[in-house]
């Protein structure tokens, strides 16, 4: 991407490892995911730079082996809230009179420290407590979040270098403050890296910040905060607590002080959290920032000149990497007539090739969904699909959670395209395909964009560029990510900024200087040279 302040280079995507078999840092994660499975971690909270604990606690366990216990957290009591809040003020105005490229040095040194001595630990935690392939830990808890810290002080250094014009008689200039008061990060289980992007792009800016991370990805929260920890972010900057939801919310939002919310995840909460802001708007001292990534019905559609091959491929890993519980992941497809027959074979045949366990077993395709919860509504639409008869499963199906969370990866095909799994968010491993006739395209466009209220992510094949032309036009307002010939998911920091706009969020583009102008507060100063002394002008005589 270029050069940052002192002619450093700092934007530069992180390579991913490839983990073949007998690599050494493939060896490496198992030795790493070997010691955190046979141990048993605690996690206090973490304020004012302190552990935290309460001695009130909840276990942690791997969603592919549920009885195994491999830690526990500590719960929030609202003194706990409190004191993060109090000492987040304490910590701001230090933090705040730092000049940003110390603070920016803080962060460049985190995205070292994880692509070098932590790597193997925050992908090993991701694996075992999330349930991810070494493949997908790699890309999201290693080189997605270095991508996020290097290029957020790359993008910090341009916007910080972005000034007016001035002339001979006024020097203009920005200064980028940051906001006034806290800001709170409430971040998802499903991205180790958007969990340590989220407080990190805030406090970069000079922001100090509350994060309540998800329940189910606090063990590789863990290894985020040591890893800013060693780096040197001070105490105060990043308040780390767990516990109740809406108990935590409720105080956060009920202080004066409060001023940006930073969130990631379903968006009934977002927008709840949203109402709460509004009723409570009297109370603040300045308008708070609101910016949130929620929710999707991501959609893949295949024109009749697709290559069926490639159809087929970007459906099996588009929405079944990872389980189906990227918010990017396909969930809906609409496949013309002409070339269903190849890309069902081909489908088919992937799916059934699939193996499935523990990540801990590198040759695992597929591992478990996240907790019972998501378990149970997956398996309730696929017994719901198993007994309609405008749909038919033609993989899958199957489930099992006496070990581990499992969803068999389950192909739907339905002849109503307003079926019940084509419109609801499943977020897990259930795609639904609708057939359309090889001349309704235009049609089949205009009802991908009606069926949903979200616009996240989605993608057209075709190798006739006219239809993908039509499609990329008709298709502007249903997602924020639109993929040409590739499968929904795989955005890369730099390269394909992430958000959506409808039910799916606000689309401030995490990995962009787009999310990280929400987080400061402008200042235009103008200063004058010559200042008169004469209110008369020239008009007058």
């Amino acid at each position: 991407m270029g050069k940052g302040f002192f002619n450093v280079p700092i934007a530069v995507n992180e390579p991913v490892r490839a983990y073949a078999p007998g690599c050494k840092y493939r060896e490496a994660i198992s030795k790493a995911y070997q010691k955190m499975y046979n141990s048993v971690l605690d996690v206090p909270m973490y304020i004012n730079g302190k552990d935290v604990s309460t001695g009130n606690t909840k276990p942690m366990s791997p969603p592919h082996d549920h009885k195994h216990v491999v830690g526990h957290y500590h719960l929030a009591e609202i003194s706990h809230i409190d004191e993060a809040i109090s000492t987040a003020l304490a910590a701001k105005e230090n933090w705040a009179n730092m000049p940003w490229e110390h603070r920016a040095g803080i962060f460049l040194k985190a995205a070292e420290l994880i692509a070098g001595p932590y790597r193997a630990r925050i992908n090993a935690a991701t694996m075992m407590a999330q349930s991810k392939t070494i493949h997908q830990a790699e890309i999201d808890a290693s080189c997605e979040l270095i991508d996020f810290l290097r290029y957020n002080v790359q993008y910090m250094t341009d916007m910080f270098q972005e000034q007016p014009e001035s002339t001979s008689d006024a020097w203009n200039r920005l200064e980028y403050r940051p906001l006034e008061g806290f800001v709170y990060a409430v971040s998802p289980f499903n991205f180790t890296a958007i969990a340590g992007n989220l407080p990190s792009c805030m406090a970069m800016m000079g922001n100090v910040v509350l994060w309540k991370p998800s329940d189910s990805q606090i063990y590789s929260a863990k290894v985020i905060m040591d890893v800013f920890e060693e780096a040197g972010v001070p105490p105060g900057v990043i308040n780390v607590v767990f516990g109740d939801p809406k108990m935590i919310t409720d105080i956060v939002l009920a202080s004066p002080d409060f001023s940006g919310l930073h969130f990631t995840g379903s968006t009934y909460i977002f927008k709840e959290l949203w109402k709460q802001i509004g009723n409570n708007i009297h109370n603040y001292k300045t308008y708070p920032k609101i910016v949130g990534e929620t929710g999707g019905k991501d959609f893949i559609v295949a024109h009749k000149t697709a290559n069926p091959i490639q159809v087929a491929t970007a459906i099996a890993r588009g929405a079944f990497e990872f389980q189906g519980q990227k918010c990017s992941a396909a969930s809906r497809a609409y496949i013309s007539k002409s070339i269903w027959n190849e890309v069902k074979e081909q489908l088919v045949k992937d799916v059934k090739s699939f193996k499935m366990g523990s990540p801990a077993n590198m040759e695992n395709f597929i591992t478990a969904v996240i907790h019972e919860g998501s378990f149970d509504k997956l398996a309730k639409y696929i017994d719901q699909a198993q007994a309609d008869k405008n749909a038919d499963i033609i993989v899958g199906g199957g489930y099992d959670k006496s070990k581990g969370y499992f969803i068999e990866p389950t192909v739907i095909v339905t002849d109503d395209p307003k079926y019940t799994t084509m419109c609801d968010e499943l977020f897990g491993p259930v795609m639904t395909i609708y057939v359309f006739d090889d001349n309704k395209f235009s049609e089949t466009l205009k009802l991908v964009d009606e069926t949903s209220d979200y616009a996240l992510t989605g993608a057209i094949l075709a190798a006739d560029r006219y239809a993908v032309v039509e499609a990329t036009k008709a298709l502007q307002n249903c997602a924020g990510n639109f993929y040409i010939n590739d499968k929904p998911t795989g955005a890369v920091v730099g390269q394909q900024p992430f958000g959506g706009a409808r039910g799916s969020g606000t689309n401030d583009k995490a990995g962009s200087i787009l999310n990280l102008q929400r987080w400061v507060s402008p200042r235009m100063i103008k200063e004058t040279f010559v200042t008169p002394t004469d209110y008369r002008y020239p008009f007058l005589g």
